[in-house]
């Protein structure tokens, strides 16, 4: 399969004032097929942000090389730029101008022309409910529905990789779905996406693969699956019981969970150790108190997350 964003040893070491280096990104190498929506994680200064600038052409990389569809970012940057559609954490619209005006203006730029463009401006307007708003100058708006204009410029044009950092921020659920959805679309016709967010139950849904990284260093990459082999002393325990009596609770606290949740005759459990040490405790419970119902589950996103930062400081 071939590769849509191909990044490979990438450093970028920043000057400070009094001279001294900061090196915000260490040795990252990674690829994204075509298809495929990518999740980019990784704490507050993570350097998750430079790189999307080094892969937007904005901000120069040190070290490394990087390329979009073939082009190398450093030398050949014009026609990177042809290929990617791109939403940054800072809202980048055009305070001065109305909403159909930045649509607009931002699909010319790009190279689409007017017949093109206002058929475009009809759809995006209706699917992010900006019709009611089109004449509305940009700086009367919300935080939120300039978010929804930043993220419906990208569906002004066609590029084949689509790059969103902390795109959904400010959105309410519904809308938030809805561009999900959008994505999930426009991956299975063939465009790539590269999603930055903090919100990981959002990038563990929506994410085919995703990469982890810190202090400027990739931590960790692949699949869900893949991920969850990071964590394999990790498990979650959901149970569910014909009933309970007194000593119930404390029974199940006897287990020593990292984690325990207990509603009426269900109670999810949070362990770290070895799944068959635990068994043989839980069937003892069991012929007490009945359990009707037993699943065993690998860690969520947001758990192996945590157990990697911890690991890395």
């Amino acid at each position: 399969m071939t590769s849509a964003i191909q990044v490979e040893d990438v450093g970028k070491v920043y000057r400070t004032r009094n001279g001294e280096s900061v090196r915000a990104l260490d040795g990252v190498s990674f690829q994204v097929p075509q298809g495929r929506i990518h999740g980019l994680l990784g704490p507050n200064g993570a350097g998750k942000s430079t790189l999307v600038k080094i892969l937007s052409t904005i901000t120069p990389l040190t070290a490394g090389h990087a390329s979009i569809m073939g082009f190398d970012v450093a030398s050949r940057p014009l026609e990177t730029r042809q290929q990617l559609a791109v939403v940054l954490q800072q809202t980048a619209t055009e305070n001065l101008l109305t909403v159909r005006d930045n649509l607009l203006i931002y699909a010319y730029l790009h190279g689409v022309k007017s017949h093109e463009a206002i058929p475009r401006l009809r759809t995006v307007a209706e699917e992010f409910e900006l019709g009611e708003r089109l004449g509305d100058t940009v700086q009367e708006l919300s935080l939120g529905t300039k978010r929804r204009i930043q993220v419906a410029k990208i569906f002004m044009l066609e590029a084949p990789v689509i790059i969103l950092d902390e795109a959904t921020t400010g959105m309410d659920p519904l809308m938030k779905r809805r561009v999900m959805e959008r994505l999930r679309a426009e991956a299975r016709k063939g465009r790539t996406i590269l999603l930055t967010t903090q919100v990981l139950s959002e990038a563990e849904e929506l994410c085919e693969s995703i990469m982890i990284i810190n202090k400027g260093q990739l931590m960790a990459s692949g699949t869900m699956r893949e991920l969850r082999k990071l964590s394999t002393h990790l498990f979650r325990v959901n149970l569910t019981f014909a009933d309970t009596n007194g000593d119930f609770v404390s029974r199940l606290e006897a287990l020593m969970p990292a984690q325990l949740q207990v509603d009426g005759h269900t109670a999810e459990m949070v362990f770290h150790g070895e799944e068959a040490s635990l068994l043989g405790k839980l069937a003892d419970i069991s012929r007490d108190t009945p359990i009707l119902q037993f699943e065993v589950r690998g860690p969520t996103l947001e758990e192996i997350f945590i157990t990697l930062m911890k690991e890395s400081r």
